[in-house]
């Protein structure tokens, strides 16, 4: 994955972080995933953990389907790599 790709899914994250309809609980499992893929580790090991933490978010019953939907979007960017 390149750093443009990797930039082009932390700026989808931070579009669910600030949407205002988001539950809090939600938003703070997406800013650690935002934490997580800005780290300097070895690029396999930041896609799984993000991977992780975006598969408990689709299990959540407080998420909207849109931001459902934008999740299984990110999470598909992701498992490209």
């Amino acid at each position: 994955m390149s750093q443009e790709q990797l930039n082009e899914v932390i700026q989808c994250l931070q579009e669910v972080e600030h949407d205002n309809t988001v539950p809090k609980n939600i938003k703070l499992k997406v800013s650690n995933t935002i934490k997580v893929l800005s780290e300097q580790d070895e690029m396999g090991m930041k896609i799984n953990r993000a991977l992780n933490e975006l598969d408990e978010l689709t299990d959540d019953n407080n998420i909207q389907p849109f931001t459902r939907t934008q999740i299984y979007h990110i999470v598909s960017l992701l498992e490209k790599f």
